[in-house]
């Protein structure tokens, strides 16, 4: 792998934003967290702030999408994954990403921004795949700040609320940082200041996190999005902002020129340039383009013959590849058992890593939604095995297979009751 030169990012070093870009790739769509300043929502053009994005790609998208833009702008030398939601709450999809962008892009600089919660355990990984910078977001060491600042934050199947889960952010945000520096990763922080809140609070944070080894820090003024807790607070003015900075001092740098990016931000920083959004919403329509990373299909059926199993109540997973121009069965591997909601269905996205493609009988838009932000794509078709995998791995049109006799409510949650 060819050296990476760390200069050229363009959040981490001021003089090289008028010349090198970045482009955000927007696959992870799920948080872990409620902050009273952020309101996730999509397709929002004229609006450039953290968490809005205009569509989520899955990771094959993601790459397909990257090789267009790096063809039509040469000059971006930064891929980074922020959100619109956090990255290690979608942490399939996020990995994923990076282990596709780096075996296509040995030369890009990668990047990750994280409020910390489930860091840590990918540190290790990060770390190997040559993630360079790392950004995260710390906005108060004092859980009765943070608690103004989180509604909740859900860790480990449990949802925390108040101090309890302030504190608990804290600790592993700070297990997370010593792992990223432990193995040599750049780390900015970014702290929303909201005034009246933690204002006064920026630069305890500043010295706390500069004992951490934190690289930069980057004091981002409270962006008031319409529909948050936050939508009415009074944003800090310049002086503020002097104030916060002036406290920094001699104890970290400070970034000046962050240009609070949307989470599908390409090109030169503050100069996105809107043919970035038809190359990704082309590159969102390309047929058969999970197949590309993932070139293997995944088939729910109850006897091997037919495509006739709802996803709910698959015992096992039939798993095809093409050999010799003709696709084979692989494996069968057994399902996770039934129920459990959501989780099932990242347990599913798990099992089925190596599939870009799963096709079953029934497959509602719940757990749709969940495996296709975990990169793979559910068709819900009826059929012969044999006379849909060969249009399958063509990326032929499946529509005249799709089962027109399903409904389901989107609210349940997989509670053995069927597919959705």
């Amino acid at each position: 792998m060819p050296s990476l030169d760390l200069t050229q990012h363009p959040c981490f070093n001021d003089a090289s934003r008028h010349k090198f870009g970045r482009i955000h790739l927007p696959v992870a769509p799920a948080c872990n967290i409620q902050c009273n300043f952020c309101n996730r929502k999509y397709d929002c053009a004229n609006e450039s702030r953290p968490g809005v994005t205009s569509l989520v790609l899955n990771p094959a998208q993601a790459l397909t999408y990257l090789v267009r833009a790096v063809e039509k702008a040469p000059n971006i030398a930064v891929a980074g994954i922020a959100g619109p939601g956090d990255p290690f709450a979608n942490a399939p999809a996020t990995m994923e990403t990076l282990r596709l962008v780096r075996e296509r892009f040995p030369q890009l600089l990668l990047c990750v921004a994280t409020n910390g919660l489930e860091l840590a355990p990918f540190a290790a990984e990060l770390a190997k795949l040559k993630v360079s910078h790392v950004s995260v977001t710390v906005n108060a060491i004092d859980p009765a700040v943070g608690a103004r600042i989180y509604p909740w934050i859900r860790y480990n199947r449990r949802v925390w609320h108040g101090e309890e889960g302030a504190k608990l952010l804290l600790e592993k945000q700070i297990e997370g940082i010593k792992a990223l520096k432990a193995a040599g990763v750049v780390v900015k922080a970014n702290c929303v200041v909201v005034k009246g809140v933690n204002d006064r609070h920026v630069e305890a944070v500043g010295k706390f996190l500069a004992n951490l080894g934190v690289d930069i820090l980057n004091p981002l003024p409270l962006y008031p999005a319409e529909g948050a807790n936050f939508g009415q607070a009074e944003v800090p003015d310049a002086r503020d902002l002097v104030r916060v900075k002036a406290g920094l001092t001699g104890v970290l740098p400070v970034m000046n020129h962050c240009a609070r990016c949307r989470a599908d931000a390409a090109g030169l920083l503050g100069q996105d340039d809107p043919k970035f959004a038809e190359l990704m919403r082309q590159s969102a329509e390309t047929p058969a383009l999970a197949l590309r990373a993932r070139p293997r299909v995944a088939v729910a059926s109850m006897e091997g013959l037919l495509v006739n199993e709802g996803l709910g109540q698959a015992r096992r997973f039939l798993v095809y590849e093409m050999r010799e121009g003709r696709p084979s069965l692989l494996e069968a591997r057994p399902a996770p058992p039934m129920g459990g909601g959501d989780q099932r269905w990242a347990e599913i996205a798990s099992l089925l890593s190596d599939c870009g493609m799963l096709l079953a009988g029934e497959a509602g838009p719940n757990p749709s939604r969940v495996l296709a932000e975990h990169g793979l794509q559910v068709h819900s078709v009826e059929g012969l095995i044999n006379q849909l995998l060969p249009l399958a791995f063509s990326g032929a049109d499946l529509t005249p297979y799709i089962k027109r006799n399903f409904s389901c409510s989107t609210g349940c949650g997989g509670g053995q009751q069927g597919c959705a």
